[in-house]
């Protein structure tokens, strides 16, 4: 079984300033970039970027607005550990879910007609 861990940061707001770099598309794309080089360094493969919202309070007024917010989010495999031999993790992944448990069947003491006592299976829920 893959186990993975995730890292989101905040994707760049502006580009970066280079004098190799012209035009605002180009200076963007530059900082993006140096970001995902940054982490793919580290091991971090790029996964995607979401927008998300986020809410926070703004001015004198303290009013509550909504901004939106672009993060990257990057994802590696987290490494076995290599004390635990893998032939001794399980792999539940394929594994069929637990039956449903069944209805118990208590019994039931119904008197006959001439006084002795008898015990009947008493119907469940489901049954008629």
């Amino acid at each position: 079984m893959d186990r993975s861990e995730y890292l989101v940061v905040p994707a760049p707001r502006r580009g970066l300033k280079d004098k190799s770099v012209k035009g605002i598309e180009a200076r963007f794309a530059a900082a993006m970039q140096a970001v995902l080089n940054h982490h793919a360094a580290d091991g971090w493969e790029y996964l995607r970027t979401d927008t998300l919202p986020s809410e926070g309070r703004e001015g004198l007024t303290m009013t509550r607005v909504t901004v939106f917010q672009n993060m990257l989010v990057f994802r590696r495999a987290i490494p076995a550990d290599p004390a635990v031999p893998a032939a001794l993790i399980e792999d539940h992944s394929d594994t069929p879910p637990a039956p449903e448990p069944t209805a118990q069947v208590e019994p039931a003491v119904i008197p006959s007609k001439d006084g002795d006592a008898a015990t009947a299976p008493k119907p469940t829920p489901d049954q008629p």
